[in-house]
C-alpha cells in the first residue's frame, strides 16, 4: 500500500479539450456551485422572517441550517461518489442539481418545522452528487501545475452564491414574502441543469496521469479509505478544515441575524452587506488563495498547504473584533476581512488531495472530505452555536447580545485547525504523485 501511495506519474497523455473547451466547462460548473450555495444562503438570510412566521427557537434554526441539512448531504455524497468515479459525472452533476433545485422552490411550502426539515433534506439529497463529480472532471481537464488555480476559479463559486443568494432572498423577501424567495431561486436553478447537459462534456479520466494510474481498476472501498487515512498531508488537512468548518459554517449562518439583532439593521440592509462582504470579501480570499498556492509551490510545493495554516491564524482576531466592536462600521470593515481569509483555504483542501491520490480515488476523496467537514462543522456548527445563543439568554439574560459571544467562542475551533494543516504541510512533498 505504501508503495502504491509514493507511485510518481511516467508520462502523460496529450489533453483532449481546447483553452475554450476548458473555460466553458469551468465556467458551467462555477454556476452550478454558485446554485448550490445560493439555495444554502437563502435559508440563513430568511431566518427572522421564518422564525416569526413559524415561531422556531434558535436552536431549530441551526438544526435547519446544519444538522438536517449535513447529515444528509455528507453521508450521500460518498456512494454518489464511488458512482462518479465511474460513470459519467456531468450527467451526475445535471441530475443533481435538478433535485435540489426543485426542493428548495418547495420549501416554500412550509408549514412548519417539520415540513421545512423534509424539503431542506431534499436539498440536501441533490447536492450530495454535485462536488466530488465537479472536483474530478477539473482535475482531468487541467494539468497539475494549473490544477489548485483551476479549481479555485470553480470555487468563487462559492462566493457568488452566497452574495446573490443574500442580495436576491433579502430583497424579495422584503418585498413579496419569504417563500416566494424559495421559489423563484428554486426556479432559477431548474433553468440552468438542462444547459450543463449541451455545454459540459466528459473528460477522459486519469487525462494527466501515468499509465499506471489511468488503467488502474476500481479501488475497494475500505482500501480506499486505507490509503487516504495514510497519507498524512490528506489527514491533517481534513482534521484542520474540519475544525476551521465549525466555526466557519457557524459564521456564514448566523452572521445576518447577528446583525439584525445586535446593531439593528434592517433585512434588506444586512442582505446587501452581507452579499458584498461574501462576494467580494470571500471571492478575493478564494481567488488569492489559489493563484499564492500555486505561486509559492514553485519554488517549496508545501507552500500550497501552510499558506491555509497562515490565513486562518491571521483570520481569528480579525472575526473577534468584527462580533466584539461596538462600533457597526469598524464590524463591517473586520467583516470583509475576515471573511477573505475564511477562504483563503478552499483551493489547497480541493487542489492538494487531488495530487495525493489515483485519479481513480478524486471523486470519492472529495466525498469523504465532504462527509467529514460537513457533519462536524456544517451539522454541528451552527446548531452548537444557537444552543450557545439560547442558553447565554436564559441564563445570564444576554437576548440579543447573546449571538455576539456565541460566535466569539467558536473561533476557537480556527486556531485548533491552523495547527493541524501547518502539520500536514511537512508531508506533502514526500506524498504528492504530481509535482
Amino acid at each position: 500500500m505504501d508503495s502504491a501511495v509514493s507511485t510518481k506519474p511516467e508520462t502523460a497523455p496529450a489533453p483532449t479539450f481546447s483553452a475554450t473547451s476548458r473555460r466553458v466547462m469551468l465556467v458551467m460548473l462555477g454556476l452550478v456551485s454558485m446554485f448550490n450555495y445560493i439555495d444554502r444562503t437563502v435559508l440563513s438570510v430568511l431566518q427572522e422572517p421564518i422564525k416569526r412566521e413559524l415561531g422556531l427557537s434558535d436552536a431549530q434554526l441551526g438544526l435547519l441550517t446544519g444538522l438536517a441539512f449535513a447529515l444528509f448531504y455528507a453521508t450521500l455524497s460518498l456512494p454518489i461518489a464511488r458512482l462518479a468515479d465511474r460513470l459519467n459525472r456531468r450527467n451526475i452533476i445535471a441530475a443533481s442539481l435538478t433535485m435540489w433545485s426543485a426542493m428548495t422552490a418547495l420549501s416554500g411550502l412550509a408549514a412548519g418545522f417539520a415540513s421545512l426539515v423534509s424539503f431542506r433534506i431534499g436539498v440536501a439529497l441533490g447536492e450530495a452528487g454535485s462536488v466530488p463529480a465537479s472536483h474530478s472532471i477539473i482535475a482531468d481537464y487541467y494539468p497539475p501545475e494549473k490544477r489548485v488555480t483551476a479549481l479555485a476559479l470553480w470555487g468563487l463559486g462559492l462566493p457568488a452564491g452566497i452574495m446573490v443568494g443574500y442580495a436576491s432572498g433579502g430583497w424579495i423577501a422584503a418585498t413579496f414574502g419569504w417563500r416566494l424567495a424559495f421559489a423563484v431561486i428554486g426556479g432559477a436553478g431548474l433553468v440552468l441543469a438542462p444547459l450543463v447537459m449541451l455545454l459540459v462534456k466528459e473528460p477522459l479520466r486519469g487525462a494527466f496521469a501515468g499509465p499506471q494510474q489511468v488503467t488502474a481498476g476500481r479501488i475497494a472501498l475500505g482500501e480506499a479509505l486505507a490509503t487516504l487515512w495514510k497519507l498524512r498531508t490528506y489527514r491533517y488537512m481534513l482534521i484542520g478544515t474540519t475544525l476551521h468548518a465549525f466555526a466557519q459554517y457557524s459564521m456564514m449562518s448566523w452572521t445576518a441575524p447577528f446583525y439584525m439583532r445586535v446593531h439593528r439593521m434592517p433585512l434588506a440592509e444586512v442582505a446587501s452587506w452581507l452579499a458584498l462582504m461574501n462576494g467580494i470579501g470571500g471571492g478575493i480570499g478564494i481567488y488569492l488563495g489559489g493563484r499564492l498556492s500555486d505561486a509559492l509551490a514553485v519554488r517549496n510545493p508545501s507552500g500550497r498547504v501552510w499558506l491555509s495554516a497562515l490565513a486562518m491564524l491571521v483570520m481569528v482576531p480579525t472575526a473577534l473584533a468584527q462580533f466584539l466592536a461596538p462600533s457597526l462600521q469598524t464590524s463591517l470593515a473586520c467583516g470583509f476581512a475576515s471573511t477573505a481569509l475564511m477562504f483563503f483555504y478552499y483551493g489547497p483542501i480541493v487542489g492538494v488531495p487531488q495530487s495525493v491520490v489515483a485519479p481513480r480515488m478524486r471523486a470519492l476523496t472529495s466525498a469523504v472530505t465532504l462527509l467529514v467537514f460537513n457533519l462536524f462543522g456544517l451539522g454541528l456548527g451552527p446548531a452548537i452555536t444557537g444552543l450557545i445563543s439560547d442558553r447565554l439568554a436564559a441564563d445570564y439574560g444576554l437576548h440579543d447580545t447573546s449571538l455576539r459571544y456565541a460566535l466569539a467562542v467558536v473561533l476557537l475551533f480556527s486556531l485548533a485547525g491552523a495547527a493541524s494543516i501547518a502539520w500536514a504541510s511537512r508531508f506533502y512533498r514526500e506524498e504528492a504523485r504530481d509535482i
